[in-house]
């Protein structure tokens, strides 16, 4: 997994609450079973029209917001069924983080075993954020932020600065780009010397 220390990219704000993982990746494209490739069908319904062609409507295809890297949203962002294609699919389209008051638990979860940072501010801190990127996008330029992980803090350069939480164990793993199997592989010694004092490792090549 890529490790996460801080992030400055530009912002693609979605001004939609309750975003479902439908929404972020319909469940007609998770026929795949790798992590890449699903990044064409992010918020597929919304992007593009009945004949294929790119919704100029959608907030994501705005011009100005393309190769945004931090997504801001509203409420209960990554709510609907636990499927681990929607960080995928953001992570893929190139996303490296999701700012929004609340989150769905499974998608927080998810996020950090895929490279994320789901980062939670407070309602009047994402409305804050929301008018900078407008104000921005009217002046005809991109808004940028920085999330610092090794900080724990959101900030842009227009004074705009606020920690927010994340447990340390996640952060950990997240500045290191350690996913479950690389932390299982850090451990392969004590692993071995266990199942060696238990007789279990005549039993990895199977039974016969």
């Amino acid at each position: 997994m890529q490790p996460f220390t801080t992030l400055t990219g530009n912002v693609a704000p979605l001004d939609r609450a309750n975003v479902d993982t439908d929404q972020i990746i319909p469940k007609q494209f998770l026929k795949r079973i790798e992590r890449t490739g699903f990044g064409q069908f992010l918020f597929f319904d919304w992007r593009f029209l009945p004949d294929g062609s790119p919704d100029p409507a959608f907030e994501l295809n705005q011009p100005i917001r393309q190769g945004a890297s931090i997504l801001l949203a509203r409420r209960n962002f990554g709510c609907g069924s636990s499927r681990e294609h929607a960080p995928w699919a953001l992570a893929d389209y190139g996303f490296r983080s999701v700012i929004a008051p609340t989150f769905a638990d499974i998608f927080f979860n998810n996020c950090f075993q895929n490279g994320m940072v789901p980062v939670k501010l407070d309602e009047s801190d994402v409305e804050e954020l929301f008018r900078r990127a407008a104000a921005a996008e009217a002046a005809g330029q991109a808004y940028r932020l920085t999330v610092d992980l090794q900080n724990c803090l959101v900030h842009d350069d227009g004074g705009f600065s606020r920690s927010f939480p994340v447990d340390s164990f996640r952060r950990h793993c997240l500045l290191e780009g350690l996913d479950n199997i690389d932390l299982s592989l850090k451990h392969v010694d004590q692993i071995t010397a266990w199942e060696n004092a238990h007789g279990l490792a005549s039993l990895k090549g199977g039974a016969t």
